[in-house]
């Protein structure tokens, strides 16, 4: 029953934020949406920020346990996005509120485990220095995260699945080029 209730309240929270800005939601707002007291919000959660928080810790495990499964870092991509995709004006509402660091950090994390596991895959079989595997995991997260806050405060305007998809086409085999210029010119130390 607890569960249920804490998801309920997540729920009513996502459901609010797609409706009205961060700064403006309330715990009383969230509790009679829910149809629960304040003292069961409380009992889950210290505040509505603890709550953004585990929507996006919960969405990142989800999104670093499913990684693998996917065949290309495009799709990877689309399905880590997946949950801002569906609640864009929830998305736009955070980037636009002062929790804007913690939906930053969601990207950058979530991002991470994407590109480190597509790296990683087109790695193999070439004998390549980890540290250089690893930096252009970073580069790549880097690149996607900047592409989504400039989406974001552009208004969310482009087709993400257009661009992700199209960038996959004019970085396609660059992975592979640039694990190999590493092992061309080692790095020294």
């Amino acid at each position: 029953m607890s569960q249920l209730t804490k998801k309920a309240l997540l729920d009513s929270f996502v459901k609010l934020l797609n409706q009205t800005s961060l700064d403006k939601i309330t715990v009383k707002d969230i509790a009679q949406d829910c149809g629960v007291n304040r003292n069961t919000f409380y009992y889950h959660f210290k505040d509505i920020y603890s709550m953004l928080d585990e929507i996006f810790q919960a969405e990142t495990k989800r999104v670093t346990e499913e990684t693998k499964e996917y065949g290309s870092w495009q799709e990877s991509f689309l399905m880590s996005t997946k949950f801002a995709l569906e609640n864009k004006r929830a998305i736009y509402h955070i980037y636009n509120s002062l929790s804007r660091e913690q939906l930053e950090q969601y990207l950058y994390n979530v991002t991470d485990s994407v590109m480190i596991s597509f790296v990683e895959s087109a790695a193999q079989g070439m004998d390549c220095n980890h540290n250089d595997v690893l930096m252009l995991a970073n580069f790549y997260k880097h690149a996607m995260v900047g592409l989504v806050l400039d989406w974001l405060k552009n208004g969310m305007k482009e087709d993400p699945e257009y661009v992700i998809n199209r960038l996959g086409v004019l970085l396609d085999g660059n992975v592979k080029i640039a694990l190999a210029n590493g092992k061309k010119n080692p790095a020294s130390k």
